[in-house]
């Protein structure tokens, strides 16, 4: 009798755990259903209905975003219903080799029009024959206290950096901006090296996420956004 009481809650407990493994694996898929992943990655689509722009206009053709700036100062595209926190932001970007005229990037963590961080590129920096200007190819900027030529002075050398690999300065070029505060880290050409990696200035720890110029125009392209 103690065999058989033996092997019958034995039996149990083997239908009791198949039947809570059931239920998770159910719980876990319906939730998967009904919220999504959390973490998955989303593509912004090249649409006038996903973005507002401010100080700028922007046209879009062929999933690719042409904005201009209309006027001084630094112009945004901002797109809309997103919030990013943490995570990263993947895009082709493409700016002039014209010395002086190109500034080109990703505004991130924006409380408004004129606060907000930037990662931002000089393209005509990239293949520069002066290493102090090749040094200045891409930069982190947290405005409107800690602009790029307050960074300058102030820690000459630690927001600004040479791009690893080197881009042609007048074609497209892949970037990632990896947000995992206070770290900011930046990617180019899918390199497994960081072309720049930055402590964050500001406090703020999400906000608006957009596209950045500061010169006459700037392209952009396949914008993909991930938020831990």
């Amino acid at each position: 009798m103690t065999g058989e009481r033996f092997d019958l809650k034995t039996r149990e407990d083997i239908v009791l755990r198949k039947n809570m493994r059931s239920f998770i694996i159910s719980t876990f898929t319906l939730g998967l259903i009904y919220f999504g992943d959390l973490s998955a990655q989303t593509m912004v689509k090249a649409d006038p209905a996903n973005w507002t722009t401010h100080n700028s206009t922007a046209t879009f053709e062929d999933g690719i975003i042409h904005l201009k700036n209309k006027g001084n100062g630094s112009a945004l595209l901002w797109v809309n219903d997103i919030s990013f926190y943490e995570g990263s932001v993947e895009l082709a970007i493409r700016g002039k080799d014209v010395r002086g005229q190109s500034f080109v990037g990703v505004a991130f963590h924006g409380l408004d029009n004129t606060h907000y961080d930037a990662i931002y590129f000089r393209p005509f920096n990239f293949k520069s024959q002066e290493k102090e200007k090749k040094n200045r190819a891409v930069q982190y900027i947290s405005a409107p206290d800690h602009v790029w030529h307050v960074l300058r002075n102030q820690f000459p050398g630690k927001y600004e950096n040479a791009v690893q690999p080197v881009p042609d300065p007048n074609d497209w070029f892949e970037v990632k901006i990896e947000v995992d505060p206070p770290t900011i880290k930046v990617y180019v050409n899918e390199s497994s090296e960081p072309t720049l990696v930055v402590e964050k200035i500001s406090t703020r720890s999400e906000g608006k996420l957009g596209l950045w110029i500061d010169s006459q125009d700037g392209w952009f392209k396949n914008i993909k956004v991930m938020n831990k």
